[in-house]
């Protein structure tokens, strides 16, 4: 059979061809390349597409993360709850807030942050929670922002992943206090390089993360806060804004797909990740879970099946994240103990992590591609179930 690709970025943006090299070709006539009024532009679109009050574009999903954090007041020492199966910037922004990361599991269906254990991980040093809307599928966020409001702690949606994901109707990235996107090439909405966004209903967080965003600038050369370089392109501006059309075409052929595999993969040993209760996933990824994941991976790749794993190393077992910090574990009565440990009980992360494997799904991507790739599927895990 034909190869099949993990992601094919080129059948997606193909059809857009003559409406980017415009957009481009925009830019450069204009001769302002950093923010401006092409950035302005998608900036409005994109808050009115979340139904929002502000964004305010980055150049990447990881900036958006660290000045959300940031305008919410996380300083040193601060805790801040979120999970351990998710990409490493989640827990990076925590690190250069100084702040800690304090890790719950997440739900063995959704693969989303488990709700019910942040209550027991909120101490007296928590200043936010950072749900992640990993692979596209929202957290409960109607019950985390309950929790986090009686607490009067802030959250800021992870919603790197999740361009267009609905709970209870409502989008995410205007659940929470703010909310960070990506826009990296291989997002629902993925830009021509890097980019981010931050999204939020407060104006105080639009204004500080502006300022923030430009080298703590409040006006022209007048630095009244430490600031960073986090400014958008207007290469990518211009290139998200003539995108974001089409994104929901885009996350509706990924849902097309995405069902289409879980009724392909029925009554098989392959068990399918599952949306959370009253969401709408976007399926940035379409996630599995195998036995003998190496077996089933390698026998679909000499096929010609392209696969990935997204994550395969919990965030509290990577040397470059717990080499920084000391952490203590939190327990279950709300106490500290002083065993200066990351790692937390957290099984079905655990459980989860050798057994997960992201299979191929893009836009363009056809039926009978994905009939394909199910019935290799099924007949591998097959073969490891007999084998065992």
């Amino acid at each position: 059979m034909p190869t099949v690709p993990f992601l094919d970025l080129a059948l997606q943006n193909e059809p857009l061809h003559e409406e980017l090299k415009a957009a481009l070709e925009r830019v450069i006539a204009s001769g302002q390349f950093i923010l401006g009024p092409e950035v302005d532009a998608f900036e409005e679109a994109f808050a009115q597409f979340c139904d929002v009050r502000h964004a305010v574009a980055l150049n990447s999903g990881t900036s958006a993360l660290h000045l959300g954090l940031l305008v919410l007041g996380v300083q040193p020492g601060d805790e801040v709850i979120t999970v351990a199966h998710t990409f490493a910037a989640t827990a990076e922004a925590i690190l250069y807030c100084g702040a800690r990361p304090v890790y719950v599991d997440i739900d063995p269906h959704t693969l989303v942050m488990n709700v019910e254990q942040v209550e027991a991980a909120i101490t007296d040093r928590t200043r936010a929670i950072l749900p992640v809307h990993l692979y596209g599928n929202p957290v409960d966020m109607g019950r985390l922002v309950d929790i986090a409001g009686r607490h009067g702690i802030p959250v800021l949606e992870d919603a790197c992943q999740a361009h267009g994901a609905l709970h209870r109707g409502k989008r995410v990235g205007g659940w929470g206090s703010a909310a960070a996107f990506s826009f990296y090439p291989t997002k629902n909405l993925g830009a021509l390089g890097e980019g981010g966004i931050l999204t939020t209903d407060d104006e105080d967080v639009a204004q500080t993360a502006r300022m923030l965003r430009n080298h703590g600038e409040a006006e022209r050369y007048q630095h009244s806060r430490l600031g960073f370089n986090y400014r958008m392109t207007a290469f990518q501006g211009a290139v998200l804004r003539t995108k974001l059309p089409y994104l929901e075409s885009w996350n509706n052929q990924r849902r097309h797909l995405a069902d289409r595999y879980r009724e392909g993969l029925e009554g098989s040993s392959v068990n399918t990740t599952q949306e959370t209760p009253q969401s709408q996933a976007v399926y940035h990824l379409f996630v599995v879970m195998v036995d003998d994941r190496q077996s089933v991976q390698k026998g679909l790749n000499e096929v010609g099946i392209e696969t990935a794993v997204y994550y395969p190393t919990p965030l509290d077992q990577q040397p470059g994240l717990t080499s920084h910090i000391t952490v203590d574990s939190v327990t279950a009565d709300n106490s500290v103990a002083a065993d200066n440990s990351v790692a937390a009980d957290l099984p079905v992360t655990r459980a989860v992590s050798p057994r997960i494997i992201s299979l191929p799904l893009y836009p363009g991507m056809s039926e009978e591609t994905v009939d394909a790739v199910i019935e290799h599927l099924r007949g591998l895990v097959e073969k490891v179930r007999l084998k065992h």
